[in-house]
């Protein structure tokens, strides 16, 4: 998994319409790169949720949300407009995104083992740095502890 201090990969992803979104334009912003792993599941619409309501907190602070997942662009899409959120949802189908940010791996449930992407999130700067990493995020107390975190971020020096 990406440390704390090191430079975020740079990607290439389709958003929810399809449209291909690089995470170096957004450079000059804080952004919030999540990684869930399956849209529409009931832990992932509790975290997607609470951003979308708390998005005037995020916008508050200059951060720009991405979330990614391993499904394909008509799930991605599906979940956006369900939920009608007001950020930016990506679709890492081939899953190189997640293997580039160290979430990709083996998990198990009900006895059987399957690779997926951990729930994680990563607090990268306007310059590109990694300078938090949630490696075990909670749906529920996802929001208060990033947005506490960009505070923190935002008032020291880069």
């Amino acid at each position: 998994m990406i440390e704390p201090g090191a430079a975020a990969p740079d990607f290439t992803l389709p958003d929810a319409d399809g449209t291909p979104v690089t995470l170096s334009a957004s450079a000059g912003s804080w952004r919030v790169v999540y990684f869930y792993p399956k849209a529409s599941t009931p832990g992932c619409t509790t975290q997607a949720c609470g951003i979308r309501d708390r998005a005037a907190d995020y916008e508050a602070r200059g951060a720009i949300v991405f979330g990614i997942s391993p499904d394909p662009v008509k799930a991605v899409k599906k979940f956006h407009d369900k939920q009608e959120l007001n950020f930016t949802l990506l679709a890492d189908e081939d899953h190189a995104v997640c293997e580039q940010y160290g979430v990709w791996a083996e998990k198990a449930m009900y006895g059987k083992t399957y690779w997926g992407a951990l729930r994680s999130t990563f607090l990268v700067d306007p310059e590109g740095v990694v300078r938090h990493v949630i490696p075990k995020a909670s749906p529920k107390t996802h929001d208060d502890e990033v947005l506490a975190k960009l505070d923190e971020l935002a008032g020291a020096p880069a």
